[in-house]
């Protein structure tokens, strides 16, 4: 330790040395980084998918991005999904999430350099006689101080290197969060459309099943028949009005969900949905790439693997806790006494400036037992990630098959219900036909029509199913999030939030916030 004289000389020399610990501050960081260095892990990932034969399946072909929009052709859809886009508050509350991320590693970031800088000030009063200071004595101080770690072993490197991988995993969640809404937002549009398409055939065979009865009350008035007729058509009526009230119900339900999901308060969308509309036809044809791809594509195995790189890190960390740690310090300031015959305002002499600098080593030399028991427990929690990543990889190839399963066999159940449903709305006509002939009774009418009925339901509902399904194969393969780099002028934070959060702090000044 040293103290210089009250001189400008002495000044400038202490200058000239805090400049020389700032310009060494700068270059030892760069002398080693202990820890293991992170390498991209490894997991068992298929060569082609399980149905790679089918022709309908296009493995050479990227998946499209804005998948909705070449599916389904539906601009509607399409509109919805804009909305929700920039409207889901869940999609929102992801996006701080990396705005937080980025903030965190931005001020890791500034402890590679000084860690602590701060002006001081002193005004005391002494008296004391054992010390030999009779009479009350003053004394007045100014200081610049300076503390600063040296980033030897690599550890606040280390640190950046963690905060940054926490930051890339933060942002891939936002876009697993973007592909879930979007599917989320296509499959609850189409559960509208097929209940929509149910709740019709619902009410046309209504329609039927009253004309029936009306035939039926007919051939009783007539006296060619009894009551147990109109009895069993009104039966098959009432219940059919039953299914449209609780279809209509459905189709209420839907469309709050559908109203939550675009971050709006619960209400009817009647009138932004429009008139009822058929469900999307669809093209068996798909382009799904080959599995491989889903390491870039998924969002979730992104943030897994960015959160495995963030606790390689943090084993190097720990491991820089074996190792000394060096510092710098300095000071520099004027200070007075009122027994030199010096006031306060002499502190704004060059004179009485003065100075101390010098170095720090901490080294835990005496607890390697915990700083061991450290290290073995951030590798154990590095090895359990790799594995929670590599059951991500499975996962999502298992996801990937079933939704190509699901959607080729629900092609198959559609080709044969609507074979079903000609069959039996002509079995119905005939029916009627023959009733009214009296070459059958009532009973057979009533069965074909609850028939026809059950058909037409099960048609349409399967249409919904295919369409439905088909999400559920680019919602598996990570597809939409495409979106946050192709549209321009759609941040990460909308645009009102920002203000809002501006508009509190003024600190955030013109930095950006999820832009």
């Amino acid at each position: 330790m040293r103290h210089g004289t009250h001189k400008t000389a002495g000044m400038k020399r202490a200058i000239v040395f805090l400049s020389f610990l700032v310009v060494l501050g700068c270059f030892l960081p760069g002398c080693t980084m202990v820890g293991p260095d992170y390498k991209p892990p490894t997991a068992k990932i298929a060569t082609q998918w399980l149905e790679f034969e089918d022709p309908r399946l296009k493995t050479t072909s990227p998946v499209e991005p804005l998948w909705w929009k070449q599916a389904f052709h539906d601009p509607v859809l399409n509109a919805l999904i804009n909305e929700a886009l920039a409207e889901n508050l869940t999609l929102r509350s992801a996006g701080l999430r990396v705005v937080q991320a980025h903030q965190q590693l931005l001020i890791t970031k500034g402890t590679l350099f000084p860690q602590e800088q701060y002006l001081g000030a002193t005004a005391a009063g002494v008296d004391d006689p054992v010390a030999g200071i009779v009479g009350v004595t003053g004394f007045y101080s100014l200081g610049f101080n300076l503390s600063w770690e040296i980033d030897v072993w690599g550890r606040i490197r280390r640190q950046i290197e963690s905060a940054s991988a926490v930051e890339g995993a933060a942002l891939s969640s936002y876009d697993g969060v973007m592909v879930l809404l979007i599917g989320e937002v296509a499959q609850t549009y189409l559960l509208i459309r097929t209940t929509e398409q149910r709740l019709s055939v619902a009410k046309t065979n209504v329609t039927y099943q009253e004309e029936s009865v009306r035939i039926s009350q007919a051939k009783v008035d007539a006296g060619d028949t009894s009551s147990l007729d109109v009895e069993q058509g009104l039966t098959l009526l009432y219940n059919t009005q039953a299914s449209v009230a609780l279809l209509e119900q459905s189709l209420q339900q839907l469309k709050i969900a559908l109203a939550i999901l675009l971050g709006q308060l619960p209400q009817d969308l009647t009138e932004r949905l429009g008139k009822p509309r058929p469900i999307p036809a669809v093209s068996p044809e798909l382009a799904v790439g080959m599995p491989q791809d889903l390491i870039r594509r998924r969002p979730d195995i992104r943030a897994a693997e960015r959160t495995l790189a963030a606790q390689s890190a943090q084993i190097g960390f720990a491991v820089s806790d074996l190792y000394p740690r060096f510092g710098l310090t300095g000071l520099i300031g004027p200070a007075v006494s009122t027994a030199t015959g010096q006031n306060f305002l002499d502190l704004f002499n060059g004179d009485n400036v003065g100075y101390n600098f010098g170095g720090v080593v901490r080294w835990n030399i005496y607890n390697y037992g915990r700083i061991k028991n450290n290290i073995r427990l951030q590798d154990a929690t590095f090895q359990q990630l790799l594995e929670d990543y590599r059951q991500t990889v499975l996962k999502a190839q298992a996801e990937v098959e079933s939704s190509l399963i699901a959607y080729f066999q629900s092609l198959v159940q559609l080709q044969a219900l609507q074979q079903a449903k000609d069959a039996a709305e002509r079995a119905a006509n005939v029916s009627v036909e023959q009733y009214k002939e009296g070459l059958v009774d009532f009973n057979t009418v009533v069965s074909t029509l609850r028939a026809l009925l059950g058909q037409q339901d099960q048609l349409a509902s399967i249409q919904g199913t295919v369409a439905i399904n088909l999400v559920g194969v680019y919602r598996s393969l990570g597809g939409g999030w495409e979106t946050r780099q192709r549209e321009i002028g759609r941040d990460i934070v909308p645009k009102d939030i920002q203000k809002e959060m501006r508009d509190r702090v003024e600190y955030w000044g013109d930095a950006p916030i999820g832009e």
